[in-house]
């Protein structure tokens, strides 16, 4: 069952339509098939034209779709041989934020993202992406074992940001994000990182500081959500589409800025609606980039890193 959002109620109705009619045409009471190729072409272009005319706002909500593939999707339909690594050696474990060694393409690498869960068991598990301090650590002990055996890591980042609780905060929250941060620009080996949906914050920057930076076509990428944004601007979240627009947080945007270098088509209707397509599209688009990054010296990697976030906003 696909769960429709608020501005796609015209295409839910014209699928309830067509199913009604297959329910009908099934029975053989009526051959009605070329009214349903008519709604079903009808159907395919209203949600083509919605999904080309998505605002920051429902392109926000469609980043933050329940269905929306997450890490675990990404790993078992575009990695293999996928060996989970655990615990920071300093508190123990956090499971919003995942990682161990993968195949990509018959190439090894150090996988790491944010995993939000698909049910209100596995999201209470996960916190829903949130990263607790342990999860960061957790991350730099990852990418410095990339590092020791010459492995390129791979970040997939999909957060509302870090988790925001006293105990994170008692645990040095904001510590661990830096230090996430810094292990991520002192790489000595090849980095990539997709923002597959929200990109929230220092949350997802502490996973996303790498020479290369992709971004789904639907994801969003900020410093705050546009809730907590109109929040502080108007004194109420609903003023969150204007937000949203004013903080250019879409993909496109982030393109003509400089903020990200790439941009992954999603499938018709976003990523919820074909997960498999989504997964293959963005394992082939990463060990693209991986291949252009590939034979280059750890010096060269660090100055690129270093190169391209100090042109944001030159």
């Amino acid at each position: 069952m696909i769960s429709y959002l608020e501005f796609e109620k015209p295409v839910a109705a014209l699928e309830a339509r067509i199913a009604e009619l297959r329910a009908t045409a099934e029975s053989g009471e009526l051959d009605i098939a070329s009214e349903i190729r008519r709604l079903e072409a009808k159907s395919a272009e209203l949600l083509a034209s919605t999904y080309r005319a998505l605002t920051p706002w429902q392109k926000t909500q469609v980043a933050r779709h329940p269905s929306r593939p997450h890490f675990r999707d990404y790993v078992d339909k575009a990695f293999t041989d996928f060996v989970p690594l655990g615990g920071d050696r300093l508190f123990g474990e956090d499971q919003a934020i995942v990682g161990g060694f993968a195949t990509l393409g018959g190439r090894k690498v150090m996988l790491i993202g944010h995993e939000k869960g698909n049910d209100t068991q596995s999201r209470i598990r996960h916190n829903f992406g949130m990263g607790k301090p342990e999860g960061y650590r957790k991350a730099v002990r990852l990418m410095e074992t990339a590092s020791r055996f010459g492995l390129p890591v791979v970040t997939l980042v999909d957060t509302s940001g870090a988790f925001p609780g006293v105990e994170a905060e008692e645990r040095g929250q904001a510590e661990a994000i830096a230090r996430s941060t810094e292990a991520c620009l002192a790489l000595g080996v090849p980095m990539v990182a997709t923002i597959v949906g929200e990109g929230g914050s220092g949350g997802a920057v502490a996973l996303a500081s790498a020479e290369r930076v992709l971004m789904l076509e639907h994801a969003v990428y900020s410093v705050i959500s546009p809730e907590g944004c109109a929040s502080i601007l108007w004194r109420t979240a609903e003023k969150a589409p204007d937000a949203a627009e004013a903080m250019k947080v879409t993909a496109q945007d982030l393109l003509s800025l400089g903020v990200i270098d790439r941009i992954v088509p999603e499938p018709v209707g976003g990523a919820h609606r074909d997960p498999s397509a989504m997964a293959m599209a963005l394992g082939k688009a990463i060990g693209e980039e991986l291949d252009k990054l590939a034979g280059k010296d750890p010096q060269a990697l660090r100055a690129l890193r270093a190169d391209r976030f100090l042109r944001i906003g030159a």
